[in-house]
């Protein structure tokens, strides 16, 4: 029984390759961060060792419990090392493999955030799934397929994993963690097809006061000269992880194309700012706000890539159009 919250697609895919035993040695699964990959990945781990046949995973024998515990003897799970997967971790991983497993089906291999690797980690992955073990299966999540090495993407089959839609998130929250309806609801939306932002933040609300004060500061840039960007880049590099409030902005710049083309508020994420996101639209109009979105999405592979954050903040900050002081007077 799967427990990934949307995905449906990639779920019965996984699955068919479990049921015709076609599982390719390496997959890959790529998606913005936080939408499930490593859940997914954990979940196939699970129906691969797991040793009931009517239904996998079962999620009650031994090899499913622990797998999805991360504790299984033949899991072995790679997740970066102060912000990078490094040579050393890749090494270990290829002696691991080239064992025999345990007592389980095969060695699986979950290596997270794959487009942290160091140059020389990527070459020593890149040799592995050249000659896999027969007995091993390699689940590599990373944010994009262009931040990796194209010899590494053509060995993998690619699962490319989208943001999940707001209402099965919001039936998520409600059903499974008895969020009430209004808040499930709001915290989805909010989540642009995060599931385990979404997750969290029903669990901690200072995450939602942090998602709106980042929109916020956007919003008090706008106006701004490149003065004061560069010392808000300079505040915010200063965070230990800068990600989610440009992963945020990303989606405030969505929001002000919908709105700047003329799509139904519906579809607006950041409900609250409606008024100044429908008076910044009207500013800097559909083509300034597309590019403004593709450089915060830039930003986020940058980051996530370990460029400097400072120096990536003020290329991005520095990029965005002149809201002009009027298109924002308003406040709400």
């Amino acid at each position: 029984m799967w427990h990934t919250i949307g995905h449906a697609w990639a779920i019965a895919y996984l699955q068919r390759t479990i049921e015709t035993d076609r599982i390719a040695h390496a997959t890959l699964l790529t998606g913005p961060a936080e939408i499930g990959k490593t859940h997914l990945a954990l979940e196939f781990a699970a129906a691969l060792q797991c040793r009931n046949e009517a239904e996998r995973p079962c999620r009650v024998c031994r090899d499913c419990v622990e797998t999805l515990a991360g504790a299984h003897a033949d899991l072995l799970l790679v997740e970066p090392d102060g912000g990078r997967v490094k040579i050393d971790q890749v090494r270990q991983l290829q002696h691991e493999l080239a064992l025999r497993p345990h007592g389980g089906r095969r060695r699986v291999a979950i290596v997270t955030a794959f487009e942290t690797t160091t140059p020389e980690a990527a070459n020593a992955i890149l040799k592995l799934l050249e000659e896999p073990p027969a007995h091993a299966v390699l689940l590599l999540t990373a944010l994009d397929p262009g931040l990796l090495l194209p010899t590494i993407v053509s060995r993998c089959r690619l699962l490319p994993l989208q943001p999940v839609a707001a209402h099965e998130i919001a039936e998520a929250l409600i059903r499974r963690y008895q969020v009430e309806p209004e808040r499930a609801q709001e915290i989805a939306q909010l989540s642009a097809g995060r599931v385990g932002w979404a997750i969290r933040a029903c669990q901690d609300p200072s995450l939602l006061a942090q998602s709106e004060a980042d929109v916020q500061t956007l919003l008090e840039l706008m106006p701004q000269g490149p003065a004061a960007r560069l010392y808000a880049a300079e505040e915010l590099a200063k965070r230990p992880d800068v990600r989610p409030a440009v992963f945020s902005w990303q989606i405030v710049w969505r929001d002000i194309m919908l709105l700047a083309a003329g799509c139904q508020e519906g579809f607006i994420v950041n409900q609250r700012q409606l008024p100044a996101l429908r008076r910044l639209a009207e500013s800097v109009g559909l083509e300034r706000a597309r590019v403004a979105a593709a450089r915060a999405q830039e930003a986020v592979g940058q980051i996530a890539q370990n460029v400097n954050p400072r120096l990536v903040l003020e290329t991005m900050l520095l990029s965005w159009p002149h809201s002009g002081s009027k298109a924002l007077s308003e406040q709400t």
